[in-house]
């Protein structure tokens, strides 16, 4: 178990170095996005999120069809659904998350540019993941939320071939073709190098998968398929760091690691890199407020922006979409009452 451990530190460290890297180089992000189409009217950068996804979901379909990714090992498709969890949890992550000033992961790779304030943010969330996940608030959590395991086939592909005459792969190409289509129709989008940017977050997802899934069929399910994600893996990050002699390193591990180091290298390449800190306490109680909500809202939808709007989506769980709708309803909400208290 330990060179499985090993393994899959390694698959999500080199996952995350590419996201991480490619997120900042091509500016990537989730409340950006939906700040600037809420307030500014300008879907420029939804259109770059739509790349991204594409990709991931043609990436990860192919693979599947291939046989070298196992999709439905992945928690997003071996728990069932459960509708209320996606919405509930979604909503407070979007609203924390407008609070915030970023998302889990956006204030992950803020970090790796220097920013101290967003440190202080991921070190909150990854806190009040585990309060939530398996500390005080654990056991309310599980009976308000119980997590059954699926009995059957699921998800958006099978639910559509299962009523039409489409094969699931073709399902989700059609999707990731219909995606691509849009996010390409924004003029600046086209540029080659935010393409390819964008693309590269998208193959991140592809990678940790594809990686994931080959350990795990080497050590027979000896290990979690999985995908980036931003809540209860930067807790595990947290633990990791504090216990390290008598813990393994996991998949999450390397992924919250990697995308940090990634950050840093895309910023020290660039020459972005700088320190920043925060003026104002009251900004920052504010921020911190938020990055608990984000952490308590992410176990409940069992995943963020990255971890069910990326990578759940990717997979064509119902719960990708439904949590990444949630979360822009909650950061419209969030940002909403920051305008009107002249906070942004």
């Amino acid at each position: 178990m330990a060179a499985v451990g090993y393994q899959a530190g390694l698959v999500g460290l080199l996952s995350g170095l590419l996201l991480g890297y490619c997120a900042r180089m091509g500016d990537f992000c989730t409340l950006g996005a939906l700040e600037m189409a809420f307030l500014g009217r300008d879907y420029r950068r939804l259109h770059v999120w739509a790349v991204a996804l594409a990709t991931a979901i043609l990436g990860l379909h192919l693979a599947a069809a291939t046989g070298h990714a196992d999709i439905g090992a992945t928690f997003y498709h071996s728990i069932a659904w459960n509708p209320v969890a996606s919405i509930a949890g979604g909503l407070v992550i979007g609203y924390g998350m407008a609070l915030a000033g970023n998302c889990g992961f956006g204030a992950l790779t803020r970090a790796g540019g220097g920013d101290i304030r967003s440190l202080i943010i991921v070190i909150v969330l990854g806190i009040a993941s585990f309060f939530t996940l398996s500390g005080p608030l654990g056991p309310l959590r599980a009976r308000l939320f119980p997590q059954d395991m699926q009995t059957g086939p699921s998800g958006i592909a099978q639910g559509v071939a299962a009523v039409s005459p489409v094969p699931a792969t073709a399902v989700a190409v059609l999707i990731a073709v219909a995606l691509l289509a849009w996010g390409l129709s924004h003029p600046a989008v086209r540029r080659p190098a935010t393409v390819a940017w964008a693309a590269g977050v998208g193959l991140a997802v592809v990678v940790a998968i594809v990686g994931t899934s080959a350990i795990s069929h080497d050590s027979m399910q000896g290990l979690q398929v999985e995908g980036p994600s931003f809540t209860a893996p930067v807790g595990r990050a947290i633990l990791y760091l504090m216990t390290s002699t008598g813990t393994l390193p996991s998949f999450s591990v390397g992924s919250v690691i990697g995308t940090l180091l990634g950050a840093f290298l895309a910023t020290l390449f660039s020459g972005a890199f700088r320190w920043e800190a925060c003026d104002d306490p009251r900004e920052l109680g504010r921020q911190m407020g938020g990055a608990v909500l984000m952490g308590m809202g992410g176990v409940v939808a069992m995943g963020c922006t990255i971890g069910q709007g990326l990578t759940g989506f990717a997979t064509l769980a119902w719960s990708g979409p439904v949590t990444l709708a949630a979360i822009s309803a909650g950061a419209y909400v969030g940002l909403q009452h920051l305008v009107a208290a002249g906070r942004v």
